[in-house]
């Protein structure tokens, strides 16, 4: 049976709103359809994520992200710039009750995507640190894993700056796939 994350029923139904230095972290919106569209039908982007997404696709993910923190109480945030208000990255916690080996059924995953605008800035590092914050002052200490896909190495040194390590690789959907772990703080 799937149980929040515990401490989760602090948090409510919509993403609570982080400010960082540079970035907003707020729950999804109606408007957004745009930018996740746009980048989940990116190749260069998707390369790594199973492939890219039709727009239908892609909001549906958008919003099953953001419906989680009704259900779990974590979920997806868009990330804005602060200084134009531009849409340029999602990042979260979740529970997909993946069928994978070694499970991380009933662990708080993190994942995160950037569009390119938003790469190679420090954004992506800037937004983790925010939502980590969160999630261990507001969840209190717990395992998080990540998974990556094994050519991601972009997305394995983000994790890595993330305080996540690697850890033996699995399989999901009968590929090879990295597995990281962030150690209670």
């Amino acid at each position: 049976m799937l149980s929040p994350f515990r401490g989760a029923e602090l948090t409510g139904n919509i993403a609570p709103t982080i400010q960082t230095e540079r970035l907003v972290l707020r729950h999804v919106r109606a408007a957004d359809v745009d930018y996740f569209a746009d980048t989940q039908s990116d190749e260069e982007i998707m390369r790594h994520l199973g492939g890219t997404l039709s727009r239908e696709d892609s909001w549906r993910r958008a919003l099953t992200g953001a419906g989680l923190w009704g259900v779990l109480g974590v979920g997806l945030w868009a990330v804005d710039r602060q200084t134009d208000g531009r849409t340029i990255g999602q990042i979260g916690f979740f529970d997909f009750q993946r069928d994978m080996n070694p499970s991380i059924a009933g662990q708080p995953e993190m994942g995160w995507i950037f569009s390119r605008e938003g790469q190679g800035q420090g954004f992506a590092t800037e937004a983790g640190r925010g939502a980590l914050d969160w999630f261990d002052k507001t969840l209190g200490p717990q395992v998080i894993p990540a998974i990556i896909d094994i050519k991601n190495e972009p997305s394995m040194r983000l994790a890595e700056r993330l305080g996540f390590e690697r850890q033996p690789d699995g399989t999901y959907r009968n590929e090879p796939i990295a597995i990281f772990r962030r150690e209670p703080r």
